[in-house]
């Protein structure tokens, strides 16, 4: 699956039901760059599109079975190929790995509106 259908997946897993807009916001693009993504996912299956209940004009993507057994198969493939990269680093290595993923998190939990927020 392309970068984009598991960013959308993977967004709809933590997340929950969401907005086109919303799940395009969180990936830094237009709803309208996703468009052919959401319908792909969609015509798979792998979504659901419905209405939201807070606004009937709002659409609503939400996860399907299918989609989130498709989520978990592709996170399980990648975890096997780092695990096995990561058997060829030095302890050193896994020690500046273990560092920058503490950094990211902290990129990840800071205000996403406002970049000069990550402190």
């Amino acid at each position: 699956m392309s970068s984009n259908k598991i960013g959308v997946l993977s967004h709809l897993y933590r997340r929950g039901p969401s907005t086109p807009g919303d799940i395009a916001a969180t990936a830094y693009q237009h709803p309208q760059s996703l468009t052919r993504t959401f319908a792909e996912l969609q015509s798979s299956g792998l979504i659901a599109r419905s209405r939201s209940s807070h606004d009937r004009r709002a659409a609503l993507l939400s996860l399907t079975d299918a989609g989130r057994a498709a989520l978990i198969a592709d996170m399980n493939h990648r975890d096997s190929w780092l695990a096995e990269a990561l058997t060829q680093l030095s302890d050193v290595e896994i020690d500046v790995l273990r560092m920058a993923a503490k950094l990211m998190d902290r990129l990840l939990d800071a205000d996403s509106a406002d970049p000069r927020s990550v402190g």
